[in-house]
């Protein structure tokens, strides 16, 4: 078996145990086949009654802790983990299985092969009904972004969504252009002033990375329309694919000037 980077893995023949550094890979697994989580990250929220033993964070799992737990599988992503902690997983004799996502048919395969590949598990209903819901939005084409946009993910310092986003990619399906989305970084620190004299037409701030408020980012805009999101709608991929396109497009409707 080979995972999205191409790296083989050895998938045992049953997976009964597996554990998640990934919080949107956490709630794919709980809303397959919840019983086999062993393990996730602080960050795991979703779920809100998740009870698994909790290994750290993303950037600094536990990785005595993993290997105690006995997985059949890790679920990592190429962004979300730090490859020298999938490397000493792997050198504990540990099956890793890494995602790798940038835009909406990427997260949909790579979903449809982790669940069915690494974790031994039917394809999943909602799936098809996340690829549904998506096809069938009202007047949006990828790409056709109508309204051009800055989508900052951070402050102190800024940094913006760049090139080849998942984020960037839900985003142009709505009708949302980043202005961003040719740089030649994918996550890009861009000054203050350079975003205030972009042209944006909006401002898209979700609430994570980091947690962009109503009390805290939109004054940094002043006479700018901005747009308060749901991060984990917009940047993670799993089950919430099914009503991101609807939360989005309902947030982004309520744009004003704060």
């Amino acid at each position: 078996m080979t995972d999205d980077l191409g790296l083989p893995v050895r998938v045992p023949a049953a997976v009964n145990r597996v554990v998640s550094l990934v919080p949107s890979l956490t709630e794919t697994l709980a809303a397959c086949a919840p019983g086999l989580l062993v393990g996730a990250t602080r960050w795991c929220t979703h779920p809100a009654d998740l009870a698994v033993t909790r290994i750290g964070g993303t950037k600094n799992p536990d990785v005595e802790g993993i290997v105690a737990l006995r997985p059949d599988v890790v679920l990592a992503n190429e962004e979300e983990n730090r490859q020298p902690d999938l490397d000493a997983l792997r050198a504990a004799g540990l099956a890793v299985w890494v995602t790798r996502v940038r835009d909406l048919p990427e997260a949909l395969t790579s979903l449809r092969r982790m669940i069915t590949i690494a974790c031994r598990q039917p394809h999943p209903a909602w799936l098809e009904a996340a690829e549904s819901a998506w096809r069938h939005l009202d007047g949006a084409e990828p790409g056709a972004g109508s309204l051009a946009a800055v989508v900052p993910i951070w402050r102190r310092p800024w940094m913006v969504l760049g090139c080849s986003t998942f984020a960037g990619d839900l985003l142009a399906r709505l009708g949302v252009r980043n202005l961003y989305a040719e740089h030649t970084e994918r996550y890009p620190r861009v000054d203050l002033a350079e975003l205030l004299e972009s042209g944006a037409d909006l401002v898209v701030l979700p609430d994570e990375p980091y947690r962009f408020t109503a009390s805290d980012g939109p004054e940094a805009f002043p006479g700018s329309r901005t747009a308060l999101v749901s991060g984990r709608h917009l940047t993670w991929y799993g089950p919430s694919l099914t009503e991101a396109p609807a939360v989005l497009r309902r947030q982004l409707a309520a744009a004003r000037v704060r």
